[in-house]
């Protein structure tokens, strides 16, 4: 584990100038010729390192290679022993030192940006190794910390049920890969026990409070029946046509593993957990409490906002934003007819029972009746749709009571694997239907599944494209998309509007309370009173929402300022280009480079701009 924080080395790229002598009229085409050839001896040298690198880095994160349907990996988790972890760091220096080997200048325009996307992931996975993060460059939401690897929203035993459950299980070969995963399980388990005990060892532990409930998190992935369990899943149900004698013969495989291999496994990590982990770690909910956890802040933030904002300026961005919506509440309130104050107002939202199901099923029916709804209208703001379809699920009951109202989970066009809406039916008290449309629109369209789709569809680019995770880009995307509902015919009462607002609201309470509790002393009690001032969300999904934001740190800060970003660069070309202003080009334009930092998305969208005007 003393190989956790490599060495940041400092590189310098010299420049050769060379002096060219007067030439005849004939030499400058040569030399252009000559030029443009080496250039394309360069790009294709260049691709063919990104893509052994990605080859690479897909064998170092078996989870991933899962996810994103690269073969070959299925039978395998992550190795995190110290080990395995070394020979990540050492990867990763590897990486840098071959992609700095390459001329940026000497690359044609548009393989440029390949060259300067992947600089800056590479970066910035080895600047956070100063904190204890993993090497690994392509996290999907936030950084996985190696001396924190567990939390309420994310642990070995959670990660690995959503990991068996997108495998392929068709055939008995893909089973068999399914039995080999189950087999290794426990090693992983117990690696990541190892660095649980040494992230205490070394001062690190996240805040108590948040992690109240992952001993049961644990403790339910092993009920008594075999069958019951989330890691099983794949076995409760065989395809069609499967042949009987090879089911049972699997089925009695995994129930041997299970009752062998994980009861005892999982029985020590929640028993660690519960008896000497969550005693151990502090009360404290701020990050500065970490070893150097004021830079960790400020890193975190820079990651996820790809911008130079500091927590000062974000947490002033995040009041005024708040001010400005409430008072958009405050008209939705009056022109409802409703007679009372916003705490009033946002109480009544919160408690009559017109506004709930009583029934999972029809919550998740709900659901869906809105996503087919959107469907038809995207091709009024789009003019170009991803071809793989979505789907809405339930969040699986044992990590459902801590998990937030719903997530998306990506498909996989390799894979043939649809995308996923989760939806949580935990609480069904909690889960209002005035905010079911803003909340579909985010997660499947117009939001994260079209945009994340497009970029997995998109051709010509290094695979490390499709998959990169800037989320001021993709979260920014998902808040803006929520407000295209009207445009779309949606939000036609005024509950469904509030709802609208406060999304918006929470996320611009989200830059207040993050900044508040991360750098400026607040309490989760403030964080919690604050959010409850100002949205209509239900007391269960603030104290879960808070609670990401402290295990999570910076990430929840991407939403907003990632949306206010699209809508500035909406703004202006609406102003900019007047009647020439075509809003199924901006959106395609908007998401044609796939998931970018926000400063290139403005180059992008600016040279856009331009050429329409020029037109």
């Amino acid at each position: 584990m003393n190989r956790l924080v490599a060495r940041l080395a400092l590189f310098s790229i010299l420049g050769a100038f060379c002096a060219l002598a007067p030439a005849r009229a004939q030499q400058p085409a040569a030399a252009s010729a000559s030029t443009e050839k080496s250039s394309r001896e360069t790009a294709r040298a260049f691709r063919a390192y990104l893509d052994e690198d990605w080859r690479r880095w897909m064998a170092e994160n078996p989870e991933m290679a899962t996810e994103t349907g690269f073969p070959g990996q299925n039978r395998r988790w992550t190795d995190d022993s110290p080990e395995g972890i070394a020979r990540r760091a050492e990867m990763l220096e590897a990486s840098l030192k071959q992609l700095k080997s390459f001329s940026r200048a000497a690359l044609p325009e548009f393989e440029r940006v390949n060259f300067d996307l992947y600089m800056q992931t590479l970066e910035n996975a080895e600047a956070g190794m100063r904190f204890g993060d993993d090497p690994f460059p392509f996290p999907s939401v936030a950084q996985r910390n190696l001396l924190m690897p567990m939390n309420q929203m994310a642990n070995v035993g959670s990660q690995a049920a959503s990991t068996l459950a997108l495998m392929p299980h068709q055939t008995v070969a893909d089973y068999e890969d399914i039995l080999a995963r189950l087999e290794a399980l426990p090693r992983a388990v117990e690696q990541n026990l190892a660095l649980l005990q040494e992230g205490l060892k070394r001062g690190y532990a996240p805040p108590r409070v948040p992690l109240r409930d992952l001993p049961k998190q644990v403790a339910d992935l092993v009920p008594a029946e075999p069958l019951a369990s989330a890691l099983l899943a794949p076995f409760k149900k065989f395809p069609a046509g499967f042949p009987e004698p090879e089911r049972l013969r699997l089925t009695a495989r995994a129930k041997a593993i299970y009752t062998e291999s994980f009861v005892p496994v999982f029985g020590k990590l929640h028993d660690y957990l519960a008896q000497t982990y969550l005693p151990a770690c502090p009360a404290e909910i701020s990050t500065q409490s970490l070893p150097n956890g004021k830079a960790g802040y400020e890193f975190r933030v820079r990651w996820q906002t790809t911008t130079d904002l500091t927590p000062a300026q974000i947490h002033e961005i995040g009041l005024a934003e708040v001010k400005r919506i409430r008072a958009e509440m405050d008209q939705v309130i009056a022109a409802s007819g409703f007679k009372g104050s916003f705490a009033e107002f946002t109480a009544f939202l919160r408690s009559d029972p017109r506004f709930y199901y009583t029934r999972a099923e029809d919550l998740e029916n709900g659901y869906r009746v809105i996503v087919k709804k959107i469907d038809p209208q995207l091709p009024r703001l789009f003019g170009k749709l991803p071809r793989l379809t979505y789907g809405v699920t339930p969040i699986p009951d044992f990590k459902a009571p801590s998990q937030t109202t719903a997530y998306y989970q990506p498909g996989s066009p390799e894979a043939g694997r649809p995308g996923q809406f989760f939806v949580n039916t935990y609480k069904l008290e909690a889960r209002p239907k005035w905010e079911m449309e803003a909340l579909s629109m985010h997660e499947s369209v117009p939001g994260h599944h079209l945009q994340i789709a497009l970029g997995q569809e998109m051709e010509g680019v290094p695979e490390f494209r499709k998959n990169l995770g800037y989320s001021a880009f993709t979260e920014g995307w998902g808040l803006y998309s929520e407000s295209l509902g009207e445009e779309m015919g949606f939000y036609t009462d005024p509950y469904s509007k509030f709802g609208q607002l406060t999304y918006e609201m929470w996320r611009a309470v989200r830059l207040v309370v993050d900044t508040g509790m991360h750098s400026m002393g607040w309490s989760r009690e403030e964080a919690i009173a604050f959010f409850r001032e100002n949205t209509s969300k239900t007391d269960q999904d603030i104290a879960v929402e808070i609670d990401r934001y402290i295990v999570w740190p910076g990430q929840a800060l991407a939403y907003k300022l990632g949306q206010l970003k699209i809508r500035a660069l909406r703004s202006k070309a609406e102003k900019e280009l007047g009647a020439k202003f075509d809003v199924r080009k901006f959106h395609d334009a908007v998401l044609e480079q796939g998931p970018v930092p926000l400063n290139l998305l403005e180059q992008h969208v600016n040279t856009w701009i331009a050429g329409q005007a020029a037109r």
